[in-house]
């Protein structure tokens, strides 16, 4: 819960700083309102593909839960401890991920490029939408971690809204959410690349910590792509069909309205 409202607040701060107009802060609120409703109400507009793509999601996580999930914590539990590389990375699952949509935001302004700017809108509605759903699945599931020495397979179910919870993985899914964002607002390749490269390795200092099992980062992957993804679509297509009427004064001193958008 605490990283849904750190994300949200994030997201009024990128709006409200500067020179951002209430227009503009309301434009990004009603965004965010119509991407959340776009994301919750989609299954409902799914087809056949899309139903089996969420069944072969699902044999992902459970493949990889009966196949991966104990000896890859045997083989994180024989490496060095105290692996700066790793631990650094783990917080692009957390500060340095607010940090980007911070630069991005910044970036945008700095250089007048609006499309930059809607990338960090973009991202914080996003994670805000993936941690959402996160933290629903953690304190449904309660699955217990790693470290506490219990199994795989351990869920308590709904015990309260505690956040000790290994299903899925809050930092792995931000991770995900921030890259999906990134690689889907950009055509280069070596951008998607280093996106999803950096965000596996997030999951794989969660599991180097011993904060989650295999099948957790895969779960957590899947919801930040699909989520990531998701909101840049719909927030594209939105945008390019958007426009707004301005009142202008005609040489002749008449007055007329004239159409700004993208068609």
């Amino acid at each position: 819960m605490k990283k849904i409202l750190s994300t949200l607040a994030f997201g009024l701060t990128l709006s409200a700083t500067q020179f951002a107009t209430a227009n503009e802060v309301t434009d990004f609120l009603d965004t965010a309102v119509d991407d959340a409703k776009y994301v919750a109400t989609s299954p409902t507009a799914w087809d056949k593909s899309d139903w089996q793509n969420l069944g072969w999601a699902g044999a992902a996580v459970l493949g990889t839960a009966i196949i991966a999930d104990v000896p890859m914590r045997d083989f994180m539990r024989q490496q060095p401890r105290n692996n700066s590389f790793l631990n650094s990375v783990e917080n692009f699952g957390t500060t340095y991920a607010f940090a980007t949509m911070g630069a991005f935001y910044a970036v945008g302004l700095a250089t007048d490029n609006q499309h930059t700017v809607q990338v960090a809108e973009d991202a914080v509605i996003a994670s805000a939408l993936s941690a959402t759903l996160n933290q629903t699945i953690k304190v449904t599931v309660n699955r217990s971690r790693p470290r506490d020495d219990v199994g795989t397979g351990n869920f308590q179910g709904f015990t309260g809204l505690s956040n000790n919870s290994s299903f899925p993985s809050g930092h792995t899914t931000e991770a995900f959410t921030l890259a999906a964002v990134i690689a889907t607002s950009y055509e280069e390749d070596w951008v998607s690349y280093a996106a999803y490269s950096v965000a596996g390795l997030v999951g794989a200092a969660r599991m180097y910590n011993d904060a989650h099992f295999a099948s957790d980062v895969v779960a957590s992957a899947i919801i930040g792509t699909y989520i990531g993804r998701t909101v840049v679509k719909h927030n594209k297509h939105s945008r390019k069909n958007s426009f707004v009427l301005l009142p202008e004064l005609m040489p002749d001193g008449g007055a007329g309205i004239r159409v700004v958008g993208l068609f």
